[in-house]
């Protein structure tokens, strides 16, 4: 049985809904990234598991207990908030063990366990602390001993890395990582952040106005999209998504790309356009999939000559923008590819990188 199962989940303000119908399985032990912008109901989602939220149809049933109707406190998850919710005038200890005091748990099992949690979370120094004497990484991580000395069944963390600067975001999320493969336990995790989504999870929910558009792996979702809304919202920078007019003359199927250049279709490319519902295609390509090209020795690729506009230097490597007509084409280069703004740039597409999606449903026609 799953974890956590969701099934038809639904959720109204008043008459307007906002959650359509979400059916999901988390299993034991499982890592789930609920991901997407803000507004597409993500944070709703995981209130309505945690009990916080009503539900206005559909079923939560976490192990197997139906918890639709349970409060919080019943419901045996654990929860992290962005915002730490630490209480001020207790110590590091005193924060962590308040839920087992409240559940009645012996004095010598909460010494053990929140000890185990500490040790594990490298903060045994902070235990006799109060918050007001602690970075913000420090506070996040009491916030997640507090749950870890719970022992759920699912834990809940939503943006629980919001608040902190770029470089504590990182250092905490690679803990956040390392004690889940340590530990184990059922992670939902709510972020907007594509970046923690695809380095934290085993799989990622990709939320858009309070619906699934696509359930995967980081692998699945970043190389096989099978919505342009996917394709878009994952990577940095994101696919370069295109308008094109499919063309057909004299038995041979090609593309119109936005500068009038025309791009043949490989047999199998040629019988997926068939599925388009009309002649105006989005085709799309990853900024690291455009290559520094002469053409030699790749007599399938297209080799397009563009102006370039902008030059991002990155350290490591550079993010270029070019001029394919009135498209702005962005490709990441290693940092040896730096060309002059203003100049002219040579670059190839690869035809098995490419991706196609209906112009009109936004759905994939084929996955690279």
């Amino acid at each position: 049985m799953s974890e956590l199962s969701l099934r038809q989940v639904k959720k109204n303000y008043g008459t307007i809904p906002i959650i359509h119908g979400v059916d999901l399985e988390i299993n034991s032990g499982e890592f789930v990234v609920f991901v997407g912008p803000s507004g597409c109901g993500k944070s709703t989602l995981m209130r309505m598991i945690a009990g916080l939220e009503d539900i206005s149809g559909g079923e939560i049933s976490i192990g197997d207990r139906v918890v639709n109707d349970l409060p919080p406190r019943d419901r045996d998850i654990a929860m992290v908030f962005q915002d730490y919710a630490l209480y001020p005038n207790k110590t590091v200890f005193e924060n962590m063990a308040f839920g087992l005091r409240i559940r009645k748990t012996p004095q010598d099992e909460i010494n053990q366990r929140v000890g185990k949690a500490a040790e594990t979370l490298q903060i045994t120094h902070l235990l006799e602390r109060l918050p007001k004497a602690l970075s913000g990484g420090q506070r996040q991580r009491v916030a997640m001993g507090r749950a870890m000395v719970r022992k759920p069944k699912v834990f809940l963390f939503d943006e629980p890395l919001s608040n902190l600067d770029a470089l504590l975001r990182n250092q905490v999320r690679a803990e956040i990582k390392k004690l889940h493969q340590r530990e184990g336990g059922t992670v939902v995790y709510v972020t907007h952040d594509q970046v923690e989504a695809m380095t934290l999870a085993d799989r990622i929910v990709v939320l858009q106005a309070g619906r699934i558009v696509q359930s995967g792996t980081p692998d699945e979702i970043y190389h096989r999209p099978k919505h342009r809304f996917v394709a878009e919202f994952t990577g940095s920078p994101p696919m370069n998504l295109m308008e094109v007019t499919l063309l057909r003359k004299n038995g041979i199927c090609a593309l119109a790309l936005p500068d009038g250049t025309e791009l043949t279709l490989t047999a199998a490319q040629e019988a997926l356009s068939l599925n388009a519902s009309s002649q105006a295609v989005v085709l799309g390509v990853r900024p690291e999939n455009l290559v520094v090209s002469d053409n030699a020795g790749h007599p399938l690729w297209k080799t397009l000559s563009l102006e370039v506009t902008l030059v991002e230097p990155l350290g490591a490597e550079n993010v270029v923008h070019m001029a394919l007509g009135t498209f702005d084409l962005i490709g990441r280069f290693p940092n040896a590819v730096r060309p002059a703004q203003g100049g002219r740039l040579e670059v190839a597409l690869n035809p098995d990188t490419l991706h196609f999606f209906d112009s009109s449903t936004g759905q994939a026609l084929t996955q690279t």
